[in-house]
């Protein structure tokens, strides 16, 4: 599908409907696409939480986000099927054995109430041999544990926040300065981050590591908080290593006396202040030797954690352009309005070929 209609430039909240506009356009209803070589098999989480669940929103976007790609992969000719796993294995490695496909998309997020199986999912079909999208189990493990993956970070000498973390309620004190950012150290998708995540005492500090060790376990995460620019930029392979353009967040927010963090309702919750107050430059006004250090940055971070065929990496940048990174994510969202597929015309590339070459890049790399 090609998506040449898409502006170079536009405020965009990474979450909110334009993809219906997307999608809505098909240039190749009246054509005859060639069939791929080989099949895909679309593997992603059935979602376990209920739809009044406060995280809820997060985990069901897998759904919708699988559909687009579908659509996608059909306009490209490729050859696809689609398995929702639950939590028992039995169906999955039933159907691996009895009819394997060449190539598996891994959509699978881990489930929300047991967030290790994106982990563990990857190392089944390492363990099976079956060649499969994104990044191996082990780069999972390591993105997937903020702390940990801060420290190789740093021994990788990519700048990054200070920080330490936390596994039960005996808080040491903070010598890192106020204020800090407390995070839940192996969520993504901003899952435990709100405006009470910023705290600027011990007595906070020690409340909130509470609260996040009562509802999503430890480790916790405490983080220097760096107020400045935040900058969002993809990676794909090509198959060499290319940066795309990045993006930036604009704290509009700010002037309502909130906090400038994305947090779970700026991502997901539209109808909320945060949300609102939260929209993306894309491309980010940059200058060229700013341009040039983020993308330094950014590919250091994705070879520091062995990232495979493409992920995202977040930064700030201090007011004395020093860039901090501060997630670095494998098989982020792939979702059409999100940062990575509106980045990719940078790369002179459409989402619906970005996908088919990541699925064929999978195939003949085998397992």
């Amino acid at each position: 599908m090609a998506y040449s209609f898409i502006p170079s430039f536009f405020l965009l909240h990474p979450h909110s409907n334009l993809y219906t506009f997307f999608m809505n356009e098909n240039p190749t209803d009246n054509l005859v696409v060639p069939q791929s070589p080989f099949k895909v098999l679309i593997l992603h989480n059935i979602p376990v939480l209920p739809l009044d669940h406060p995280d809820a929103d997060s985990e069901h976007e897998v759904i919708e986000t699988v559909e687009i790609i579908e659509n996608a992969l059909a306009e490209h000719g490729v050859r696809f099927e689609r398995f929702g796993l639950a939590k028992d294995l039995g169906p999955l490695i039933q159907r691996l054995n009895s009819d394997p496909p060449d190539v598996v998309f891994n959509m699978f997020e881990g489930f929300a109430d047991f967030t290790e199986t994106e982990v563990h999912l990857a190392g089944l079909l390492e363990w099976m041999k079956i060649p499969f999208t994104g990044s191996k189990s082990q780069a999972l493990a390591v993105g997937r544990n903020k702390a940990l993956a801060k420290a190789v970070l740093q021994s990788y000498g990519v700048s990054t926040p200070g920080f330490f973390w936390v596994n039960n309620a005996d808080v040491p004190e903070n010598k890192l300065g106020w204020p800090v950012i407390v995070k839940p150290a192996t969520q993504d998708a901003s899952i435990g981050v709100d405006q009470g995540s910023v705290v600027t005492s011990q007595y906070d500090l020690v409340e909130r590591v509470k609260l996040l060790l009562k509802n999503y376990g430890p480790p916790v995460l405490v983080e220097q908080f760096i107020d400045g620019r935040e900058l969002t930029a993809a990676v794909i392979e090509d198959p060499e290593i290319i940066v795309l353009a990045p993006s930036e967040i604009h704290f509009t927010i700010r002037n309502k006396g909130l906090w400038p963090i994305i947090s779970y309702d700026a991502k997901w919750k539209p109808d909320s202040v945060e949300f609102e107050g939260t929209p993306y430059e894309y491309p980010a006004k940059l200058t060229p030797e700013l341009l040039e250090k983020v993308k330094d940055t950014v590919k250091r971070a994705y070879l520091a954690l062995g990232i495979r065929d493409y992920g995202r990496i977040d930064m700030r940048v201090s007011s004395d352009d020093t860039i901090y990174v501060i997630e670095v994510n494998p098989n982020p969202d792939l979702h059409i309005v999100t940062g990575l597929a509106i980045s990719l015309d940078s790369a002179n590339q459409t989402y619906g070929v970005f996908l088919e070459n990541l699925v064929t890049r999978a195939w003949k790399r085998g397992p």
